[in-house]
């Protein structure tokens, strides 16, 4: 059972309308018991409009109890109460890391003694991102070149994807260094975990309390080695082989050196049952073409300009969305519906048309083509 699938929860009524109706009841009520007359309070009347106003209040208090009793249950909590929940299956919040990348310091010229590059040495891809060297590495004599290990000084996703030869430039000048280049597309980094990834870790944890073996258990094991882990199939091909297949953030695919930890991590012997075979993989790639024609009405020439970026973007939005699900079918009609609700009049999808994805398959754009068609009348 998913947390979606529990009913909704209300502790406390919360109606402005109801609350009101019984004030005026109850003023009428105790009016008529202290004096002995009838009074009705009707619109306009000084008392009903005080009474309006401690509804109003009443109404107020209700719907913060009501989200106060709701922290309290997994499918609502949220910031520091999502937290506390997590304190009872030892489940913590994933914090922001920096991202790493391996750089290689070219020499101008061969030297005759030991030179070092010292630590917090930086180099950078531009736009006032910086990666540090992490410890001090000595070049030794004779040598031309050195490799040495980098941390983005940013923490979060910013630092992610730069690939080999974009961080380029030496910040931080040694007289004796002539370029730098990092050696590898740089990854790790990440941002500080969203509730919606802390909640889902949270439901899953109870999974985790024996070895894996359920396919629920890997998945948790699996959500616990990164945040960076947006979608998880597993799937049992053959018997005591458990194959695992994983999506990245925004649905990047990953690189051998992040299959490898997860794959350590998941052969710890407290959590791999002795038996199993496990296997790390990316998902297989199946390429689509996105070829779109879009319209905007003609009576919205006004804000022309700020539909068609919006239009836009919400088309990028979808091949996000496409690609950020193992075994999500290509799927057109979600292109439709993002495109209209950013304001489109209509539009036409030429390509994709509607393609099943294998449950180990993930579907990535290949060529984009996005035209603006014009305004059109109603």
């Amino acid at each position: 059972m998913t947390l979606n699938d529990l009913p909704d929860v209300t502790f406390i009524e919360a109606n402005a309308e109801n609350i009101l109706n019984n004030m005026i009841r109850d003023y009428e009520n105790a009016y008529f018991e202290s004096t002995g007359e009838r009074k009705k309070l009707y619109p306009g009347d000084p008392i009903r409009i005080f009474l309006y106003t401690q509804a109003l209040r009443e109404f107020q208090l209700r719907v913060l109890m009501n989200d106060a009793a709701k922290q309290n249950l997994l499918k609502y909590a949220r910031n520091e109460h999502l937290d506390n929940l997590g304190a009872f299956s030892k489940t913590k919040r994933f914090q922001a890391t920096k991202a790493k990348a391996k750089v290689k310091f070219f020499l101008s010229d061969a030297k005759s003694t030991d030179e070092t590059i010292p630590s917090g040495t930086r180099v950078s891809p531009g736009n006032d991102l910086y990666f540090v060297v992490i410890e001090d590495t000595v070049i030794q004599a004779g040598e031309m070149e050195a490799e040495v290990n980098t941390e983005c000084s940013t923490e979060g996703v910013i630092g992610n994807g730069f690939t080999p030869g974009q961080i380029n430039i030496l910040v931080d000048p040694l007289p004796w260094i002539d370029s730098v280049e990092n050696t590898n597309t740089s990854s790790g980094g990440a941002d500080k975990e969203d509730d919606d990834s802390l909640r889902e870790r949270i439901h899953l944890a109870p999974e985790g309390l024996s070895v894996a073996g359920p396919s629920g258990a890997y998945e948790h094991f699996t959500r616990e080695y990164s945040t960076q882990v947006e979608d998880v199939k597993i799937s049992s091909p053959s018997a005591g082989v458990v194959d695992i297949r994983v999506l990245l953030t925004d649905g990047e695919l990953p690189d051998q050196t992040f299959l490898d930890g997860l794959k350590d991590h998941l052969n710890d012997k407290e959590k791999r049952p002795l038996t199993d075979d496990v296997q790390v993989t990316a998902p297989t790639t199946i390429t689509y073409d996105l070829d779109v024609t879009y319209y905007i009405r003609s009576d919205n020439s006004d804000k022309e300009s700020e539909l068609k970026t919006e239009i836009e973007a919400a088309i990028d939005e979808y091949i996000i969305w496409q690609r950020n699900k193992i075994g999500r079918d290509v799927n057109p009609s979600e292109i439709y519906s993002r495109a209209i609700q950013a304001g489109a009049k209509r539009i036409e999808v030429t390509l994709p048309s509607f393609t099943t994805v294998g449950e180990n398959d993930v579907a990535i754009v290949d060529t984009k083509t996005v035209t603006y068609g014009g305004l059109e009348d109603e």
